[in-house]
């Protein structure tokens, strides 16, 4: 009994130096960052006050953002359109791609290693950064976005689609394989019913997060929601872009509690 309790002593004070040395790894890093960026802290600190209170002067919106309101949820309803396209496209895309990445459904092992690379580079490069590229070619318009947000969301769904697909039974690909089924039949017969609920749930995910890349890229591309913060926004009428932006959380919100009851049914 006692060596237990000396046992429990040493590992809270193990704990306890690891905690300490961690937190002072953060202050360490937070005071060098400060002193290389200049940033003064009790500056910074100070500045809170008077950012709320230019927020509530200037950020509310008014009679004139109002009647603006029609125009601004016709923008809001053409984003959320788009980002339920985009992720449509882009997880029927993923889910074959996954079948071919996955080592449940793998056809070859060098396809596979190429699908998890592919994945990977497209997961990686911020849906900002495929826009700002592909405007070179295709110019500020609807498309350009969809092709920025498709990618990213392209190369995420594949790569969650692969891990989900992974996690299914082998025993119940090896009992279709038993009864003579084909790879297609193996697929729409036991991969997707096993992994229908985790694929639904990630499809939703990436709308709710979609709708919220779409209004940067929008600022970038000239297109939708994000067009008219940025035109409200450059003209110094913050009431109407601050209404935009209630509009885009209330939308999220909305869409989030949707996607949590239809999770709840379906899990």
């Amino acid at each position: 009994m006692e060596k237990r309790r000396t046992n429990e002593i040493l590992l809270f004070q193990k704990r306890k130096l690891v905690f300490t040395a961690a937190a002072a790894v953060v202050i360490l890093l937070y005071g060098m960052a400060s002193f290389v960026t200049e940033y003064d802290t009790l500056l910074g600190l100070s500045s809170f006050p008077k950012a709320f209170k230019w927020i509530i002067v200037n950020m509310v919106p008014n009679a004139k953002a109002l009647e603006r309101l029609p125009n601004i949820l016709k923008k809001l309803t053409e984003t959320a359109l788009l980002s339920v396209a985009v992720t449509v496209c882009a997880a029927i895309c993923a889910f074959f791609f996954a079948l071919l990445g996955s080592k449940t459904t793998r056809v070859n092992p060098v396809l596979a290693g190429s699908v998890r690379v592919v994945a990977a580079f497209f997961r990686n490069v911020p849906d900002v950064v495929w826009a700002i590229l592909l405007m070179f070619s295709f110019g500020q318009n609807v498309l350009t976005g969809f092709f920025a947000m498709f990618l990213t969301t392209f190369g995420l769904l594949t790569r969650t689609f692969i891990e989900t697909i992974d996690e299914v039974s082998n025993d119940c690909v090896e009992a279709l394989h038993a009864a003579g089924a084909n790879y297609m039949q193996t697929v729409f017969q036991g991969i997707l019913p096993s992994s229908i609920s985790e694929v639904i749930t990630w499809i939703l995910f990436m709308i709710e997060t979609n709708i919220r890349s779409s209004t940067l890229i929008g600022i970038l591309t000239g297109t939708g929601i994000g067009y008219l913060f940025d035109l409200y926004y450059k003209r110094l009428d913050y009431p109407s872009a601050s209404l935009v932006v209630m509009s885009i959380v209330i939308l999220v919100i909305l869409l989030e509690t949707i996607s949590g009851g239809i999770r709840k049914v379906i899990l």
